[in-house]
């Protein structure tokens, strides 16, 4: 049922430490950044329009620097601002960064925390990373609130992805990436 996004409202804010510094000050920790991609898409169709080389290039620019293959990932936290263009190209380049690593189509969840608040402009992505964050710390795969299929011809059948809609326990450590 994607149609746009809904505006949001909100702040976030993270204390981010060295982790040698958090485990020596005692912190509770909920999540390390072991890598970061960037990438401009360059020119396109316009700024609500991503370009997939853009987001190809910053997907493996950040899984390069965090020396962890995509195939290992447990839960895809996408931007997911509910349009067919952007939900598409973000489930395009995910799933041919997949495929292209050779791993098996086992469903991996995918989901976005704007099915829960909304779009927080520029607190997007903070949000995003605090939801990710707590899913990890605390073993828990997050629901996608208002998700009930797939549109006609979308990429999500080809099985590498699937939209988690239910809360549910994260039990494979070793997907706890």
């Amino acid at each position: 049922r994607a149609s746009g996004f809904v505006m949001g409202e909100g702040v976030g804010m993270l204390v981010l430490k060295r982790l040698r510094d958090a485990v020596a000050d005692g912190d509770r920790i909920y999540a390390q950044i072991l890598g970061i991609g960037c990438a401009s898409d360059g020119k396109g169709k316009g700024i609500t329009a991503p370009n997939p080389r853009g987001q190809r290039l910053a997907i493996t620019r950040a899984y390069e620097q965090a020396a962890v293959p995509i195939e290992s990932v447990g839960l895809f936290e996408a931007h997911g601002t509910s349009t067919p263009v952007g939900d598409g190209v973000e489930v395009s380049v995910l799933n041919e960064c997949l495929k292209n690593s050779g791993t098996s189509q086992r469903e991996i969840p995918i989901g976005s925390i704007k099915s829960m608040i909304g779009h927080l402009k520029s607190a997007a992505g903070v949000a995003a990373l605090i939801k990710t964050s707590l899913a990890i710390y605390h073993r828990t795969l997050p629901p996608s609130a208002n998700f009930k299929a797939p549109p006609p011809n979308s990429l999500l059948s080809e099985g590498y992805l699937k939209v988690n809609t239910q809360t549910r326990e994260w039990n494979d450590e070793a997907d706890a990436r």
